[in-house]
């Protein structure tokens, strides 16, 4: 049992993935103490099990971080401890994925398709709603006198400026970032993850399916 001057700093992701149905504390938190011994103990207090591991099932809970204390005091009462984390967590089972395959492959090609189609179609639709090729024929017989045949300097140097205006805002080139600053792309996921996290945490808790203090089953562990 820990003395009462023993202190244990914890911390925890917004969004914890999980590849065992068995969570551990050790599992899902970042644990500090000055007793290494207290610090192992806690890794392997189990915190709950999921008990469906198919795709038929949401194995995705939600959990409290007053349980995740709970667990700490039922193993150490006099321990001491401070959350330097979330409040809140989401604790996700998936399943260990081998990676590569022709079906991950399969999908990289679809999806380089679709995109490549998506912004074709975009700047064609925008090209088209502003009438850019007769705004150019203006410009180009304003300037030479001359009629345009519909491929002058100004449709080449669009070409290449569209090119480069876009690798510029997005930061990015294949493998390669021009700048140490996040892409916009990975901005906007960012946000979207944070606002899924969000509304998934605040689901649960509406529904009263948050793991928290005192919802356990018989075993002591939650039921998915």
């Amino acid at each position: 049992m820990a003395g009462s001057s023993e202190t244990v700093y914890i911390k925890a992701d917004r969004n914890v993935e999980v590849t065992k149905p068995v969570v551990t504390l050790g599992d899902v938190l970042t644990m500090e103490c000055s007793n290494p011994a207290v610090m192992a103990k806690l890794k392997t207090i189990k915190l709950l099990k999921f008990h469906h591991t198919d795709k038929k099932h949401q194995n995705r809970i939600a959990v409290s971080i007053l349980k995740v204390i709970q667990c700490i005091h039922e193993c150490c009462p006099n321990l001491d401890v401070q959350n330097m984390g979330e409040t809140d967590f989401i604790v996700t089972y998936e399943e260990q994925q081998t990676s590569g395959g022709m079906m991950h492959y399969t999908k990289i090609v679809l999806v380089v398709i679709i995109s490549f189609t998506g912004a074709a179609f975009s700047i064609m639709a925008f090209n088209n709603d502003v009438d850019v090729p007769k705004m150019f024929s203006q410009i180009y017989e304003l300037m030479t006198g001359q009629q345009s045949d519909g491929f002058t300097i100004l449709e080449l140097t669009y070409c290449i400026g569209l090119i480069i205006g876009i690798l510029t805002f997005f930061n990015h080139f294949g493998k390669k970032k021009f700048t140490v600053d996040p892409t916009p792309m990975e901005v906007e996921m960012r946000l979207y993850e944070n606002d899924i996290q969000t509304t998934l945490i605040e689901t649960y808790s509406r529904k009263e399916k948050e793991l928290d203090v005192g919802s356990t089953d018989s075993n002591g562990s939650h039921r998915t």
